[in-house]
């Protein structure tokens, strides 16, 4: 989730197109995105490291904050001090192997 910014004849305008996704729209498009894909919101996750991802963070069943600044690892529950976001996989219990297998299989 992020805004969208405006380009014309090439050149960024400045200005963003779209809904702006502020704190309360990024927890707004992770209760759409639940619904639409049938989920339970006790079912998702939702990764950030500002404030302005700290409702979104909690409307999530996991809220983890990476590489955050220390008033989102407060409110999250977990946090993520690492460079890379394949160790939240690895916490969700995703082994390299199934990662491997499904960009594998992607690529046919």
């Amino acid at each position: 989730m992020a805004n969208t910014l405006e380009i014309v004849d090439g050149k960024l305008t400045g200005r963003v197109t779209g809904e702006i996704v502020d704190r309360a729209g990024k927890a707004r498009l992770l209760r759409r995105f639940a619904a639409e894909a049938g989920v339970p919101l006790s079912q998702t996750v939702a990764i950030g490291d500002g404030a302005n991802d700290l409702d979104m963070l909690n409307a999530a069943g996991l809220g983890v904050a990476f590489n955050a600044k220390p008033v989102v690892r407060e409110a999250a529950h977990t946090a993520v001090n690492v460079p890379f976001l394949d160790t939240v996989l690895y916490l969700l219990g995703i082994t390299r192997e199934e990662v491997e297998a499904a960009d594998a299989h992607e690529e046919d």
